[in-house]
């Protein structure tokens, strides 16, 4: 199974691949997002650490079940050869009610035909008010006119 476009990136698919896994990840289906992951994908996410695409299913299960509302922008932060690092935000809201936007950082690598290999996540989050939301659209990928994330300044 290949997932395009495949290494080695250049700006361009770079950009259409972090665009693809947003997209994904917005969709919060994560039988669906575990397949753009190698069978062995290795990950570190904030103090986690794991293998395999049971596991990113299963984290991705407890993630979207605990992180309500979830809208997420990522942007290209460089690419080289089979490596792509990119930043992101992202807001969701707790099961009482209560905001919070996520800043961070992920490193990634891929096999040839294009998955993920490994994904290094380094995050931090805040609480924020509703009036300080960012990310308004309907669940589901953002729209092709909502801004990006430089374009918010953040």
């Amino acid at each position: 199974m290949t997932r395009p476009p495949l290494p080695p990136f250049d700006t361009l698919s770079a950009r259409t691949k972090v665009r693809l896994a947003e997209d994904a990840w917005n969709g919060r289906a994560p039988e669906q997002v575990a397949l753009a992951y190698t069978p062995d994908s290795r990950w570190r996410n904030r103090t986690e650490m794991f293998r395999g695409r049971d596991r990113i299913i299963a984290f991705l299960t407890r993630k979207w079940t605990e992180e309500l509302d979830y809208r997420l922008i990522k942007e290209l932060w460089a690419c080289d050869g089979d490596r792509i690092a990119v930043r992101f935000a992202y807001e969701h809201r707790d099961a009482g009610g209560a905001w919070f936007r996520s800043y961070g950082n992920e490193n990634w690598a891929f096999d040839a035909e294009g998955l993920m290999r490994q994904r290094i996540a380094s995050i931090n989050t805040l609480p924020i008010s509703p009036d300080q939301r960012l990310f308004h659209w309907p669940l589901g990928p953002r729209p092709g006119d909502h801004p990006g994330l430089s374009e918010l300044g953040l």
